[in-house]
């Protein structure tokens, strides 16, 4: 068997055999629970309204609030750099693809040249008989070329490509999902910081009233020093919570028109009006931790990324083995004229088999796979962590969403109460039993209960948004594009 026969035949094992070296890879086993510890609580809870997972936003019943959210998601431009990385990610994937295949190019050239006479050159060819000085070359040629893919290296970098194009897609999920809870979450901290701005001002009104009896007593000898000054500061110190809240109001409201793509005080007019905090509706379609693997962005991104790094392994290891390709040339050559570019007599062609070995390098191509490997067990680390602290989110955000909505249903008995103390003195300051000051004490201790449970609608409303994002809701997971490739 002649040389070139062997190789010829190795060449069709190894393309025949489709093998490529380094590891396979295996979805890590993520071992999970069941079900959530709070899912029980979860289950109890008695809402006005259910949330489709697909589009929660809906399910608060605030159509301002689900307005917002589209805004966002339809402008934010962290959105935008998420797609514009998708598109270079799927570039990247068809450079991949294109390395699998032959390459080829189209050539040409035309040259026309003057003969110097003062050279070596030209005083020999000068003695020539019919020398002429001008000269002219034409050239047209087609040329390709083809890396063999033997051992696998090219196929696994288009596994990493793909793998980096289907992480990239769910990083962009990843973006959109967390854009649409940031911006539900800042209109709720918006609502709430109106509802208790509205609280705070009722309360400074009450204290002024309060202060206005005791300065009229204590002109008439009624009420001593202590009492006037005592309620001197606590009207300072309800007058000093305005301008906090107020200032929180505004950082949400231009936090909101940054998230919707727009320059700050863009939708304040819009916002001006207060109104109610959204009520968190019923969470149904929790799902066991399992089904986070499958449902969050993040965690498919995790994977993703560890699937790439495994086939990078490969990559490396395929610098032990030699490279092959195949090349060829078929054009034509004249120096006549162009009429005789495409004659019989013009024509040229070659071949070539290239070969290329990083032979003496093993030490460095070690190096190499050391660090792909070290990548590889980050990823995987990287991948097994974020699953943890996905399962976690869940399980913070509904113990979070059923204590906070216990807290506000008590309060709101506790606001009952003093409306109801605050109704009773003001009947006995009618009869003349109570003075003013005890109707507007009631009041005092009204509003500040009015406050603490407005603070914990916020919390709970904030904890529902919390708990939908943590359980991957806002998208419906599916196929990459990129899988019908492989």
């Amino acid at each position: 068997m002649s040389p070139k026969t062997a190789l010829a035949i190795f060449i069709a094992a190894g393309l025949s055999a489709g093998c490529a070296v380094g590891p396979d890879y295996v979805r890590p086993d993520a071992p999970l629970p069941q079900q959530y510890l709070g899912k029980p609580a979860i289950d109890q809870r008695q809402a006005t309204a259910h949330a489709d997972l697909a589009a929660w936003w809906a399910g608060f019943g605030d159509p301002q609030l689900s307005r917002f959210v589209t805004l966002a998601l339809a402008q934010n431009l962290d959105l935008a750099q998420a797609s514009a990385r998708v598109t270079q990610a799927r570039a990247e994937l068809g450079v991949a693809n294109a390395a699998l295949l032959p390459s080829g190019n189209v050539s040409g050239q035309a040259a026309r040249a003057y003969q110097s006479l003062e050279t070596p050159l030209g005083k020999v060819l000068s003695a020539s008989p019919g020398f002429d000085r001008h000269g002219s070359s034409y050239e047209a040629n087609l040329g390709a070329s083809w890396e063999l893919d033997v051992f696998g290296g090219l196929r696994r970098g288009k596994e990493a490509a793909l793998a980096g194009y289907q992480a990239s897609e769910a990083g962009a999920t990843a973006t959109r999902l967390a854009v649409a809870a940031q911006t539900a979450d800042t209109y709720i901290i918006i609502r709430g910081l109106q509802t208790r701005l509205d609280v705070a001002r009722r309360q400074v009104q009450t204290q002024q009233e309060l202060l206005s009896i005791i300065n009229l007593l204590y002109g008439k000898g009624l009420a001593a020093e202590l009492q006037v000054r005592q309620a001197e500061a606590a009207l300072t110190q309800v007058r000093a919570s305005v301008p906090v809240l107020e200032t929180g109001l505004d950082v949400a409201m231009n936090a909101l028109d940054v998230m919707l793509g727009t320059s700050p005080g863009t939708h304040r007019m819009e916002l001006a009006e207060a109104g109610a905090i959204p009520a968190a509706p019923q969470i149904t379609a929790t799902g066991s931790p399992g089904e986070l693997l499958r449902r969050r962005p993040d965690l498919i991104m995790a994977e993703r990324r560890l699937a790439a790094s495994n086939a990078r392994i490969g990559i490396a290891m395929a610098e032990y083995y030699p490279k092959l390709s195949l090349s060829g040339l078929i054009g034509s050559a004249t120096s006549v004229s162009g009429g005789n570019l495409f004659t019989s007599n013009a024509s040229q062609a070659s071949s070539m088999l290239g070969l290329r070995w990083r032979l003496f390098d093993f030490g460095r191509i070690n190096a190499q796979i050391d660090q792909a490997k070290g990548q590889e067990a980050e990823m995987l680390a990287a991948y097994r962590l974020a699953v943890l602290r996905a399962t976690e989110d869940v399980e913070n955000a509904f113990s979070a969403l059923v204590k906070r909505e216990e807290q506000a249903a008590l309060l709101a008995q506790g606001v009952d109460a003093l409306g109801r103390a605050r109704s009773a003195s003001f009947a006995g300051y009618q009869k003349g039993v109570l003075s003013l000051i005890e109707v507007l004490q009631a009041d005092e201790n009204l509003l500040r209960a009015s406050d603490a449970r407005a603070q914990a609608q916020t919390e709970s409303a904030r904890a529902a948004v919390a708990a939908f994002k943590a359980l991957g809701g806002g998208w419906q997971p599916q196929e990459s594009n990129a899988v019908a490739t492989r």
